[in-house]
């Protein structure tokens, strides 16, 4: 039995170190994360991850686990930003206030995928204008919904949270173990 990770995001083989488990394979899928017309976060996150660990090419015995990391602010979608203005679009928007971080993960076994997902809120700081020009400068909001990475420099921005930190990294650590027992993977085999 292989375990396929569905996710080019060094943060979530990371996080999949902290079981002991580390991939066979690592195949991140190739699919529109375009939201649908009116779609809301939480439904937008947990198709994605769905979707995400269908298109991973895999054998009938293989474990293909995927995941979808999505920052709301209310039933607005604040997906990875295409740019440096829109990164401060969204860290402006984010900043003050408390906002929702929804991780779904996804894991397929043969025809069978199971599916959770960790809801966590997050408050960050307003910004001064020298934190938001330094952070964009840093390029650390790259590739990361909502703009910011809260394992990185944006961690000194967030002064609360509630919820599950590695779900805010991007893969809920508890979620993940017990969804890859659930279809048999062996999370805790000793060696």
């Amino acid at each position: 039995m292989r375990l396929i990770l569905g996710s080019g995001s060094p943060r979530r083989k990371e996080l999949l170190a902290q079981l002991g488990i580390v991939p066979d394979l690592i195949l991140p899928p190739d699919i529109d994360e375009d939201p649908r017309k009116g779609e809301l976060p939480r439904p937008y996150a947990m198709r994605l991850a769905r979707e995400k660990a269908l298109a991973v090419p895999a054998g009938p015995e293989d474990v293909v686990l995927c995941a979808d990391t999505t920052v709301a602010m209310g039933r607005r979608i604040l997906g990875k930003p295409g740019d440096a203005g829109q990164a401060a679009e969204f860290l402006t928007l984010l900043g003050g206030r408390r906002h929702q971080v929804i991780t779904a993960i996804a894991v397929r076994r043969g025809e069978r995928v199971l599916t959770r997902e960790s809801l966590s809120a997050v408050k960050m700081k307003r910004l001064s204008d020298a934190e938001l020009n330094a952070y964009l400068a840093s390029g650390d909001w790259q590739g990361k919904a909502g703009g910011y990475g809260i394992q990185g420099l944006a961690g000194a921005f967030i002064p609360w949270i509630s919820g599950s930190f590695t779900a805010i990294m991007g893969l809920p650590v508890a979620e993940t173990a017990a969804l890859l027992a659930a279809v048999g993977y062996p999370v805790w085999r000793q060696e």
